[in-house]
């Protein structure tokens, strides 16, 4: 276990004394900061997971702020930045807060490996369990972490994907040793720095997979299939979308949209963007363009949930076709975001 934080630089005094405030007082004192300095206070709350008991009275004494009858708290933590940032902020500035302070805190644990070639850091992580290769691949670029999965045995690949897509986070103390084994072992010069949290799931598995060799990409979805179908089903259904229509060329965008009724190419194209609104118009027959639009017209508001089905149903023609190699899905080095939100 980590033990108290005992000294405390001005930044975090100000954030644990913001810590000690309710809700809605937090939120006014942080609306009076500048973002730079906001976001440096976040930083803090994030980072102090347990402060000295004394600490904290000494901070709040030294801020003058009322503690007779205040009870003191000495956790802040993500929950308690992400709780602050919404009441002050709301929650779009406070997703974009969110994402600096995780962007500068985490990142840096395997930094020494960014000169490394992936031959190289394969060689490194032979003879590791594949929770510490999975451990390792989710802090490199997806790019990288590819072409580091591809240098792996066939079982080994499956293993490593299993425990990415499994993986949810983990302790700064278990990052830091593995990184720093890993440093010793390569000889590297760069000390890594602390991250304060380390998520996996399936999504990097599949960033990672996107950008994987045709051969890794498909062996490597065989073998989730024979072990864990929900799982491979769970990742094709990531790795290509209904978005993705606009990455085909003309002909295939026809061969998808054939045979899908107006009503459910209308509900998937709610909230979608011009571009792929414009792509799947241009790409019909007059006459359903004509019951496209009529549906679209009178459809109204459509819950979320069966946007995502609509698109889900089209996606799985998608990926069926090119199973069979009767289309072809360009794949670029980046993606586009879903839209998050329908209208």
């Amino acid at each position: 276990m980590s033990e108290p934080v005992t000294v405390l630089t001005g930044t975090q005094k100000a954030a644990v004394v913001i810590m000690q405030m309710s809700q809605e007082s937090a939120a006014e004192v942080m609306r009076a900061f500048s973002e730079s300095e906001a976001d440096e206070i976040i930083a803090e709350i994030v980072r102090l997971q347990k402060v000295d008991p004394t600490v904290v009275e000494q901070a709040l004494a030294e801020f003058y702020v009322h503690t007779q009858k205040a009870q003191v708290s000495s956790h802040g933590g993500l929950q308690f930045a992400e709780e602050l940032l919404h009441a002050s902020y709301g929650a779009e500035r406070a997703a974009g807060f969110l994402d600096r302070v995780s962007s500068s805190m985490s990142g840096t644990s395997f930094e020494f490996l960014d000169a490394a070639d992936p031959h190289q850091i394969s060689n490194l992580l032979a003879g590791e369990l594949p929770e510490t290769k999975a451990l390792v691949l989710a802090h490199l670029s997806p790019t990288k972490a590819s072409q580091v999965l591809a240098q792996f045995d066939a079982v080994t690949q499956l293993d490593v994907a299993e425990a990415i897509a499994g993986m949810r986070s983990a302790t700064p103390e278990a990052v830091r040793i593995v990184a720093e084994n890993l440093r010793r072992s390569s000889r590297a010069v760069v000390a890594p720095r602390q991250r304060t949290d380390v998520v996996g799931g399936v999504q990097p598995l599949v960033d990672i997979i996107n950008r994987a060799d045709v051969t890794t990409e498909h062996d490597l979805l065989e073998a989730l299939d024979a072990r864990d179908p929900q799982l491979a089903e769970e990742v094709r259904s990531r790795m290509i979308t209904f978005a993705d229509i606009v990455r085909l060329g003309v002909k295939d965008v026809q061969q998808v949209l054939r045979g899908i009724d107006a009503a459910m190419l209308a509900t998937a194209l709610k909230g979608a963007s011009a571009d792929l609104t414009a792509t799947v118009r241009d790409n019909i027959s007059e006459r359903n363009r004509e019951s496209l639009d009529e549906e679209l017209e009178n459809l109204g508001r459509v819950r979320k949930k069966q946007v995502d089905e609509a698109r889900a149903e089209i996606a799985r023609t998608i990926r069926e076709l090119e199973a069979e190699g009767t289309i072809s899905l360009q794949r670029g080095e980046e993606e586009d975001d879903e839209d998050e939100y329908v209208s």
